[in-house]
């Protein structure tokens, strides 16, 4: 099999249009989508920006939010882009955080059976995770993230810059993602990440700037060696079997995707203790249960959240599976955990933050 190569360009965002035709885009027209915070802040620079530069842009803003991730949003992208008359030579920018680039990311794969899609990751999670999988889809009432399709971007844009501008709610959670790669697969990011957690939450620029590539190579890594998560991949979703719940029974946008994750990370620790005698689970927490996460959260039933993992997309033959950890940079995936061990961790998580 051919190895693949994720096309990441650490750039000012001002080099757009570059990035676009070093994607072998010949086009002229390109669509934009985006939604309606970020156009505030770059929505008219990046098309004029690209209109400077022989492209025609034409703009599609859409409400922020987990919401957005539905049905009604995608038809709504692909009925303004068949209108303009799309073809299947014409790029689609991404421009935003992980919502837009799941949504727009679907659309680019479903339109023309396929065009070229561009990411360009505006918050920490984006920038660090969600932009460079080439996972792409909407939700579903059953659950998150259930319809879609993996779908390689031809090219990344992340300029560490736009993350100055991030709500400090937004910036907080996306630091989940980021310990949640040193903890799978990247002991020493996790160490250099135990003495720079104050200079990473308050956003020194030369510590970003070293840790968000740092970040986003652990997910390049492993989507290089399991591109469509049959294997590895899947230890990318450490924390995530709760989170998901987490955020499907709260209501989605109650709570941010990284506390949640935070949250759901704290849960699979406490599991992994037990199952996995001599890990150092109180390190690993330590630095997790530094993202704050609202003590609302604790509220959860345990009973509703393991109702909403049975549709988790790790469930085999009924069984769910949590993605644990028997030391710091090494995951592994079990389905050989009981539900009174997930009742306990979920009651540890509900004391420590309640």
């Amino acid at each position: 099999m051919q190895a693949i190569t994720i096309p990441i360009s650490f750039a000012p965002l001002d080099t757009l249009p570059a990035v676009i035709r070093a994607g072998g885009v010949e086009a002229d027209r390109c669509l934009v989508v985006t939604d309606e915070h970020v156009a505030v802040r770059y929505g008219d620079a990046v098309c004029n920006n690209l209109a400077r530069n022989e492209f025609e842009p034409r703009l599609i803003v859409l409400p922020p939010g987990e919401e957005s991730k539905s049905q009604d949003r995608l038809a709504e992208i692909y009925d303004r882009a068949l209108a303009w008359g799309i073809e299947r030579s014409t790029p689609l920018v991404a421009l935003g955080g992980g919502v837009v680039g799941d949504l727009a990311g679907f659309a680019a794969a479903t339109l023309l059976r396929g065009i070229p899609l561009f990411q360009v990751p505006t918050t920490l999670i984006a920038q660090v995770d969600s932009s460079i999988g080439g996972k792409t889809g909407i939700d579903h009432e059953a659950g998150k993230n259930l319809i879609g399709a993996f779908y390689r971007p031809t090219g990344i844009l992340t300029d560490p810059a736009l993350l100055k501008s991030l709500p400090t709610r937004e910036w907080t959670s996306g630091l989940a993602e980021v310990i949640k790669h040193g903890l799978i697969a990247d002991d020493t990011l996790f160490t250099e990440l135990e003495t720079q957690m104050d200079a990473l939450f308050d956003r020194n620029e030369s510590v970003v700037e070293r840790i968000v590539p740092r970040a986003a190579d652990v997910k390049v890594r492993i989507v290089c060696e399991d591109e469509f998560e049959t294997g590895l991949r899947t230890i990318l979703n450490f924390g995530h079997t709760f989170a998901h719940a987490i955020e499907k029974v709260a209501g989605y946008g109650v709570y941010t995707h990284g506390e949640a994750v935070a949250a759901g990370m704290r849960a699979a620790l406490h599991v992994s203790k037990h199952a996995t005698p001599g890990f150092d689970a109180e390190r690993a927490d330590r630095i997790v249960r530094r993202i704050p996460v609202p003590p609302g959260l604790a509220s959860l039933s345990i009973a509703d959240l393991i109702e909403v993992m049975k549709f988790d997309k790790k469930v085999r033959r009924g069984s769910v599976r949590l993605v644990l950890l028997d030391r710091i940079g090494h995951a592994f995936v079990t389905g050989d955990i009981s539900s009174t061990l997930v009742e306990k961790a979920w009651a540890f998580v509900q004391e420590a933050i309640g």
